[in-house]
Parts: structure tokens; sequence; C-alpha cells
């Protein structure tokens, strides 16, 4: 046993390292391969990590989940519900603890290409208390995919240690498992039953940590993937909480994916770990019961719904300190991939501010900039009870430089007062400037069979509208041409797409296809919009007058269509100039199957027959110099 943990320690060791004095990263799992066991649909990843003793404070602690492409195999294909555990704390035979930390839902990730990863994270500091010393985690990986695809995990903790804004006092299960949904033979009230608990001695408040999944597809409503049901939670009696579960995941950062990504699901959206619901709850000495109610409801036929749920109650001493709040995000400006659909822009900042103090928050004073730019102020008013947040839009436009910039944000005088901890009141992201483009240009717009879903908006720095088509003014599958004479500054367009599935979508051939682009005065490229973009795109430039057009980048633009087919595909490119083509047809697995060689194709539209393929999932994949430029999945039916 000792050789055991001298080499745990070791592993930790390396894997573990302080970036900063208040903060200390630990990775339990780095690029471990991810596959799966069909044989018995889960397969278990486990790994230990060093974390600090229960003598260091812990202020808060952030679970960092990467996937990315391996190497020697591609991105896994389907969207899998995947669970993160601290199964146990000491050494190897220690009691099982079994907590749920989060859990993943992976991303549909056969058009990734290899180099591809993607970042999400979650708070933790709920289990601040037992993410001490050695600690076993387990990443349960689900699914039916053969071995020759999967992913690079590597999972990550970022501890930021000082004095925790509140200090928890025990940590109590409730309820856990899949439970039944819409069964007539086993109703989910039956087992989501009230739970009593007893207030621990000291305990100030009460907080129900709870992650809750649907899945399955019965009828009438197609529970509990792709219905909204509502949820009540109670505290003795009382209803605090009444929310539908559904998610939006038209707007989801990671786009486009490989499947049915756009559409809404029950309480989750694939390629998203998920963030846990929490609830705080004063206490007052002696018992009291947490209670979950589901939306009565029967299902007729197919029945196989079932809510996936974990729950803890973590009891906390009062909060520290009466005035403390922190920089909770910055959303924009920021280059983060969490926030890219907001990113770049040219003003107003969009911040998330927290209360970590006894006294609700009323106001504060908020200071932000670039650096290398003069600072400028913020006076915010409101009302924030303890660990509440609020998103703050701060005036004016964002300064920047060509290239990479610093955004800080600085929050001070919470109620008019000296913050009483204050290490978590700053906080420095980085951003890239906007794209630079000239005055003159023109906004190409082909619309799909649906242009009512669409509206098209230019803004300047100040909120000025200055270009707008309505849904109103477009005709289905019609091109347009409107010219712009911009005055010198920072701009944003908006696309947006009101049914939430773009200007194309594989799974939807009837909607047709449609495209967004910017051209120059002499119609070459400028910037191409993804047309598979959910619920839309944004996109912050610059426009400088007698800005040239640089001859040395080649501007490409594909499009096939359609994606579910039965004879032919359109294969649609536009090139800054005449370039060499080479389009891959491949199988499911990612197999070759066809090779096409297309030369010199600058602006071209050509007929690829498919009609001799089986009928099955394919990829359409275009390279140039070997490197793959564009990459698609169609079905042939």
């Amino acid at each position: 046993m000792k050789h055991v943990l001298a080499l745990i320690f070791l592993l930790g060791s390396l894997y573990s390292r302080a970036f900063s004095p208040d903060t200390i990263a630990i990775v339990t799992h780095h690029k471990v391969l991810v596959v799966t066991d069909p044989a018995k649909g889960a397969k278990s990843y486990v790994a230990w990590g060093i974390f600090p003793d229960t003598k260091k404070d812990i202020r808060n602690i952030k679970m960092k989940v990467t996937l990315g492409c391996p190497d020697s195999i591609p991105c896994a294909h389907w969207d899998y519900l995947d669970h993160i555990y601290l199964r146990r704390r000491g050494i190897v035979n220690s009691k099982p603890l079994d907590y749920e930390l989060g859990r993943m839902i992976t991303p549909y990730g056969s058009i990734f290409q290899n180099g591809w990863q993607w970042s999400w994270k979650v708070d933790v500091s709920d289990f601040s208390s037992v993410l001490r010393d050695s600690v076993e985690i387990e990443y349960i990986h689900s699914g039916y995919e053969p071995a020759t695809v999967g992913w690079n995990l590597t999972v990550a903790f970022e501890i930021i240690t000082g004095e925790p804004a509140a200090e928890p006092i025990s940590i109590t299960r409730l309820w856990e498992g899949s439970y039944k949904y819409g069964d007539p033979k086993e109703y989910i009230e039956d087992k989501l039953v009230p739970i009593h608990f007893s207030a621990e001695r000291n305990a100030s408040f009460a907080r129900l940590r709870i992650q809750q999944t649907g899945h399955g597809m019965d009828e009438p409503k197609g529970c509990s993937e792709f219905c909204t049901r509502y949820r009540d939670i109670r505290f003795d009696g009382k209803l605090i909480d009444h929310r539908n579960l559904w998610k939006k995941c038209g707007d989801n950062p990671l786009y486009p994916q490989g499947g049915t990504w756009i559409y809404n699901r029950g309480y989750w959206c694939p390629g998203d770990l998920q963030e846990a619901d929490v609830f705080d709850v004063q206490l007052q000495k002696g018992d009291h019961s947490f209670d979950v109610d589901m939306e009565p409801y029967v299902a007729t036929g197919n029945i196989q719904a079932n809510e996936s749920i974990a729950s803890y109650l973590i009891q906390y001493r009062s909060p520290k300190n009466s005035n403390d709040m922190a920089i909770d995000q910055i959303l924009s400006p920021n280059d983060d991939g969490t926030y890219q659909r907001k990113n770049p822009v040219c003003a107003e900042p969009h911040v998330i501010i927290r209360n970590l103090g006894r006294e609700i928050l009323n106001s504060a004073v908020i200071w932000y900039g670039t650096k290398g730019y003069p600072m400028r102020k913020h006076t915010w008013h409101g009302s924030l009870r303890f660990n509440e947040t609020t998103d703050v839009w701060l005036e004016g436009p964002v300064n920047f430089k060509p290239g990479k910039n610093v955004f800080i944000v600085n929050a001070t005088l919470p109620n008019g007062k000296k913050d009483q901890w204050d290490s978590d009141n700053t906080m420095r992201v980085q951003f890239d400037s906007p794209l630079v483009l000239p005055n003159k240009m023109v906004v190409q717009f082909r619309t799909n069979e649906h242009p009512s879903d669409n509206k098209i908006s230019l803004i300047d720095a100040f909120g000025g509208i200055i270009y707008i088509r309505e849904p109103s003014s477009f005709k289905p599958n019609t091109m347009y041409f409107d010219t712009l004479l911009l005055n010198k500054g920072c701009y944003e367009l908006n696309l947006s797409d009101t049914a939430g599935n773009g200007l194309e979508f594989w799974f939807e051939p009837e909607q047709g296809h449609g495209f967004l682009r910017l051209l120059d005065t002499e119609g070459r490229l400028l910037y191409n919009f993804e047309s598979d973009c959910g619920s839309g795109q944004h996109l912050a430039f610059s426009a400088i007058p007698g800005a040239v057009y640089d001859t040395t980048i080649n501007r490409l633009a594909f499009s096939v269509y359609p994606l579910r087919v039965k004879d032919k595909l359109e294969f649609d490119c536009v090139a800054s100039w005449p370039t060499d083509l080479t389009v891959l047809i491949k199988g499911a697995e990612n197999q070759l199957l066809e090779k096409h060689e297309f030369l010199a194709v600058k602006n071209r539209i050509t007929n690829i027959d498919i009609n001799h393929l089986p009928t099955g999932r394919y990829f359409f994949e275009v390279q140039v110099n070997g490197e793959v430029k564009y990459k698609k999945r169609f079905n042939k039916e």
C-alpha cells in the first residue's frame, strides 16, 4: 500500500502545479483515451489526484472537463450521458463516498477534425470539504459505439485558496438514480418522497444541489428527452422553485455538430457540462424537509421515459463577511470558446457579479476597461441575497488594439463599504480585436425555403441601427445583394433564426439551403457565415476606409446540399483564386469510399452523383493541399 500511495503522490505531483499564490491546478485525467464498452453500455476511467489538506482554506473550486479528438482514432459520434464521481478519499480501500460532481453530455463529434478540442467548467465548491488529500475521481463514459471512435479526456480542478465565503458543515445524499416518468405502473412521486433532516449545530443555511436530465422518447410527448415538463421544489412544504425542465440548444456555443444538435431537450444539450441547480434556504433549529414534485403525466405508448437525478444537501455556517462581492464572469469581451456566440463585441461589456456577503447587496461600483486605455466607472444598484448573481451591461464602446487585448473588471464598495474579501473583486480576460474590413462592402444573402425565420441587422458601437433586413423583406430561395458604405468604426452584424435551425440543417432538407457572406465591391469573399448556425450568428468588425484586400489569403466558402439525399449532391465552392480541391466521400466509420479531384476551382457549383451508394450515413470532406477545410455529414436515402 505504501508503494501505491507513493505512486499516487508522484502522479499527483506531476499534474499539480501552483500557477499563482492563490490558485492550484490538479489534473486527475490527462488526455486519457475514452471509448465505450458496447457489451455493457458503460466504461469506467478512474484516476487519483492530490488535493489540498484539511488545514488549507479553500475559496472556490472549478472542475474543467476537456474533450478532444484522439490522435489514433476519430472523435466519437454520439451524444452520450457521462457521469463524473468523487468515489473515495484517502486510500484505495477507503469507504466509498460516491458523490456526483458533474455530468457531461458528449457532443456529436463526427465532423470534428484531428487537433479539435473543447473545454467546459462547472463550480464544485460545495464538495470542498471532501476534495481533500488523496481523492479518487471516476469518469464513466456511456454508450454503444465501437472502440474505433472515442475522445481524449482531461479532467482538471482549479482551486482558489483562501477564506471560504461560507464554511460547509456536512453533505447528505438525497434523491439519486434513474426514476421512471409517465409509467402508469410506477408513479414517480412514489419514489421522489419528501426527505426530512435535522439542522446541524451552528448551521445557518442549507443548500439543495440537484442535477437532473431527462431521457427516453415515449408517446405522446417524447418524454423525457424531447418534452418539456415542470418541476417543483418545496422546503418545509413551501414552494421555493418552479421551472420547466427544458433547454434551448440552438444557441449552444459548440456548433455546428454532426448530429441533431439544434433540437431543444429535457434540460440538457449535446456538447454540454451541466451546471447544477442550487437553492439556499435559511435554517432554524429542529427538523426540516425538502420535496421534489414532477408535473403529473402518464404516457400512452413506448413507455421508457426516465429522469436521471443526483442531489445533495449541504449545510453551511453563516457567511463569513457582511459585505463581500465577486466578479463571477466576463461574458464579453472574452475569447474563451464558451462565449464565442457573443464575441468579439464593439460595445457594452457584459459581466456577472455575485454577492458573497451576509447583507443583501444593494449597490456596488464597477471599474472596467481594456489594458492600456482609461478605466471607466459604472454604479450598479439592485438586490442580491447571498450567492445570488445578476447580469450587468456596462456602458460605452470597447477599446482595443490590433490582435490580443486584456479586459479588466474591478468591483468595489459593496453597499458603499469596503469589501471584506477583495481577492475575487478583479478579473482579467483576453480578447481578440474585431476583424478589419473595408468600409464599403456587399452583404450577400441567399434565403432558404423559410426566410420568415431570419433577420439581419447591423449596429454601430453606440447601438445605432445602420442596416436591417426584416423577415418580411425576404422571399424563399432568393439571392439578395445589399451594398453598405460605412463610416470608420466598429460594427456588429447579427443573423437571427427564430426557428433555431439556421440557414441549413442536415436533418431538415425541406427548409432548403441558404447562406450569408460579405463581399468586397469586386465580388471577392471577405467573410463567410456558418449556415448550420442554429439560432443565428454574430460578427463584430472594424470598417476602415482604404483597407486593402489581402491577396495572400485564400478565403474559401463551401456548401453541399441536400444532406438527406437520394441521387446527387450539389457542391458549391468559392475561393479567392483558382484552387485545386480534393473531395472525399467517407463511410459511417470514416473509411474512404471515393475520391474526386477538382482543378482550378474559383466559383463553381458541381453535381456529384451518389445514386450508387447504399442507404446509410456518410461524410463529405473537402481538402486543400492535404488539409481538411470542410466536413459535413449526409444521409443517403
